[in-house]
């Protein structure tokens, strides 16, 4: 029978600090409130008492941390493993204090897994609606009559140097039948413009989610998007 080792909770814990920072940076601000942490630790090799400030539950390998997304469904995210294969293959040791080798226990982690399964979790999440700096188009702008086509172009050229993902919809469709399409693709924000605001130099920002829309000027727009289009760690 393996001897029991002290499970050292501390590392644990250090080594998860490593993980909020990531999953915040993936647009995990929002979820991180709503997720149920549970470190499990292995079974008999470790002292579960060691991680007593989490809840422990006792299974076979390594260290898990479970993620609850909105849809009521719970997903493995990131992981604290312990491996005591390895640094048998290796053949690893260390010198202890009593002046004996030793044989190590590996910690190693796996912050996401796979980046496409991390990113269904995501796409669960939100049900689509991803925060505007992780939506692949953040902003579409829509004309009301062709008449504002070269307005609509100057308006998304200064947001692409703005950094912020746009484009452009300059069919001839009825407003309304755009503003729906592009609400059902889950963009983010749609900035309308016509006549007037070409004229005016201001947008109609319609924001996903809201029933009133904004008129601003460009200035004031491009401003607005920016900011949300910047990810978290970046501001």
């Amino acid at each position: 029978q393996p001897q029991m080792i002290n499970c050292d909770g501390d590392e644990h814990r250090r080594m998860r600090k490593v993980y909020e920072p990531a999953f915040r940076a993936q647009a995990m601000s929002r979820m991180i409130p709503l997720i149920e942490r549970t470190i499990y630790t292995t079974d008999r090799f470790y002292d579960v008492e060691a991680i007593s400030k989490d809840r422990a539950i006792v299974v076979g390998y390594g260290g898990k941390i479970i993620e609850t997304t909105n849809g009521g469904r719970t997903w493995q995210v990131g992981t604290i493993q312990s491996d005591r294969m390895l640094p048998e293959r290796l053949d690893a040791s260390y010198i202890g204090e009593d002046g004996e080798r030793h044989r190590p226990v590996m910690l190693h982690r796996a912050i996401f897994g796979s980046y496409e399964r991390f990113i269904g979790i995501l796409i669960e999440h939100f049900a689509g609606k991803l925060p505007v700096w992780l939506a692949p188009v953040q902003a579409v702008v829509a004309t009301i009559v062709s008449d504002a086509d070269g307005y609509a172009a100057e308006v998304a050229a200064k947001l692409k140097a703005a950094g912020v993902r746009v484009e452009t919809d300059l069919r001839n469709e009825k407003i309304n039948y755009k503003v729906r399409e592009h609400s059902l693709k889950k963009v983010p924000h749609l900035l309308v413009v016509g006549k007037r605001e070409a004229e005016e130099g201001t947008v109609a920002v319609r924001t996903l989610g809201e029933q009133q829309q904004q008129v601003m000027s460009l200035d004031e727009a491009i401003t607005l998007l920016k900011s949300e289009a910047t990810a978290p760690d970046l501001k």
